[in-house]
């Protein structure tokens, strides 16, 4: 295989579905494709199983034109890209090491810019976009589509505001232009170092809108409170699994006795945190968002600054502000259930708590079935007969 046959084996492999999320190429496998959530072991171009030497001329390919990406690979064993076909399909590429070989993970980067409408997000998230500061996470475990979510939010800024938008992305994915905002996406490795001295240079550049692709360490959190904290709205996104981690996380990489004081700032700073889980519709047709909505208000300002107890938790807090536009996890997929969206097995599996989903199930079943006994066994009322075919409805 030379270096010039890897574009033609990628679209070869996009022909399988066009819901691919990923290929895959690891040593010992066929290629492979992911499509809703599971691997599928492809042939493009007759390859079979493939071999340490041909993983690591992929990965050379990929490499091409990114000599940073290249030392971050050989400096700590990873590392992450950005990579074009020339029919302009994009993907957001990692190379790794493992046991002396390479293997590549290619995500695959849809052409258009995204919608809150067409992710199926609720409607009142546009909300965001009007936001003059603070800070909006957007957490969730890879491939959960933050990306995605975020790019929808600084789309419906771009529509609707004339504001300077700067994101910051390792690497960029989603390509925006220029609507009735400026925006200046800049990609780390090959437009900044990193993060921290990517995001310290963003505050001299007047931007009212901050995108950071991930809040990963110390130096880059306290840097965008602080943005924050002095009139711009941030956006950014976590690795953590809900709302409540997403808290704990943040207050976590701070000193012990610096606590009671981030934990103000966080207070006085958070919008928004949401949290996403995909989970696999019941029709086969793809995956749906199940979404956990964290917004800010006095109550969830006070667990937050003041620490979470029993009965004043921040999951009692979305379960309760229904009508403020929060939402937990097991409430949304509890709904799906009941709608046949997904199965009551995923659902499950994607449950914060398992066993409480369960018996609230059990609860409404056996309500349901309650209430269909007694309709069964009570006789319709009587009505009055006008001489007329009457059609009961009871």
């Amino acid at each position: 295989m030379s270096f010039l046959d890897l574009p033609p084996i990628i679209e070869r492999m996009l022909l399988v579905s066009d819901k691919i999320s990923d290929l895959n190429f690891s040593v010992g496998q066929q290629p492979q494709v992911e499509v809703n959530g599971k691997l599928t072991s492809v042939q493009p171009l007759g390859l079979q199983k493939l071999t340490p030497y041909q993983t690591e001329v992929i990965a050379m390919t990929l490499l091409e034109g990114h000599p940073d990406a290249a030392a971050r690979l050989a400096h700590t064993g990873s590392a992450d890209l950005s990579y074009s076909l020339p029919t302009h399909i994009r993907f957001r590429v990692n190379i790794f090491q493992q046991r002396g070989s390479y293997s590549i993970v290619m995500r695959v980067i849809p052409t258009e810019v995204p919608t809150l409408d067409l992710l199926n997000l609720p409607a009142h998230l546009g909300e965001i976009a009007g936001l003059r500061n603070g800070l909006v996470l957007v957490t969730g475990p890879t491939g959960a589509g933050k990306t995605s979510t975020l790019a929808a939010i600084i789309d419906r800024i771009n529509s609707e505001y004339h504001y300077h938008i700067i994101t910051l992305e390792d690497p960029i994915e989603f390509l925006h232009s220029h609507r009735r905002s400026t925006i200046n996406q800049r990609e780390i490795g090959s437009d900044a170092k990193d993060f921290p001295s990517a995001l310290r240079a963003a505050l001299r550049q007047a931007p009212k809108v901050i995108l950071v692709g991930e809040m990963r360490d110390y130096e880059t959190t306290e840097i965008a409170l602080e943005a924050a904290e002095t009139g711009h709205l941030v956006l950014s996104t976590l690795h953590t699994i809900d709302a409540s981690k997403t808290v704990d996380r943040i207050i976590g990489l701070y000193p012990k006795n610096e606590e009671p004081v981030i934990r103000t700032r966080l207070a006085q700073t958070f919008r928004y945190i949401l949290s996403q889980r995909l989970i696999p519709r019941a029709d086969g047709q793809g995956r749906v968002a199940a979404l956990e909505i964290l917004k800010s208000t006095p109550r969830t300002r006070e667990y937050l600054q003041n620490g979470e107890s029993e009965g004043k938790t921040l999951l009692d807090a979305m379960r309760d502000g229904k009508f403020e536009g929060m939402q937990d996890f097991d409430s949304v997929i509890k709904d799906f259930i009941q709608r046949k969206v997904v199965s009551l097995e995923d659902g499950l599996a994607f449950a914060t708590n398992q066993n409480n989903l369960l018996l609230t199930l059990k609860g409404v079943t056996a309500q349901d079935d309650f209430l269909r006994a007694e309709t069964a066994t009570t006789p319709p009322p009587q009505r009055a007969h006008s001489g007329a075919h009457m059609l009961d409805l009871t």
